[in-house]
């Protein structure tokens, strides 16, 4: 009996850790660093001169109809800021800011309920 109850117990464990796992940021799908926050995926990412936040909630796209924001971001001593807007179904966007690689960046969000999610980045 002793047997059977540490197997069960292992089996148990080993399921628990992969449904712990699941809830880790989903992978970039725009080219971007990704981030969780708020039970929400973020994904920051440069397109031209304008720098993208992507949201997601478990994979699915996330509306971000009155949503606003500020995104800070520091390139060594350098610090820039740009307002955050919604531009379509999942994307805020911002402008005068540059990304570039072991930038640190800083998104807060605010949610439609006024809610402010922050999530931070630091840029591959």
């Amino acid at each position: 009996m002793t047997k059977f109850l540490k197997l069960a117990l292992a089996g148990v464990a080993v399921v628990s850790i992969n449904v712990a796992m699941a809830h880790g940021p989903e992978a970039a799908k725009h080219g971007g660093t990704v981030a969780a926050a708020g039970d929400l995926g973020f994904e920051l990412a440069q397109h031209g001169d304008v720098v993208h936040l992507y949201v997601d909630d478990h994979g699915t796209p996330h509306p971000t109809a009155g949503m606003t924001g500020k995104l800070t971001v520091l390139n060594g001593a350098e610090k820039s800021e740009a307002d955050l807007t919604a531009t379509e179904e999942n994307k805020l966007e911002a402008r005068g800011v540059k990304l570039e690689a072991g930038a640190k960046a800083v998104a807060a969000v605010t949610l439609p309920n006024k809610k402010v999610i922050t999530v931070r980045f630091t840029v591959k």
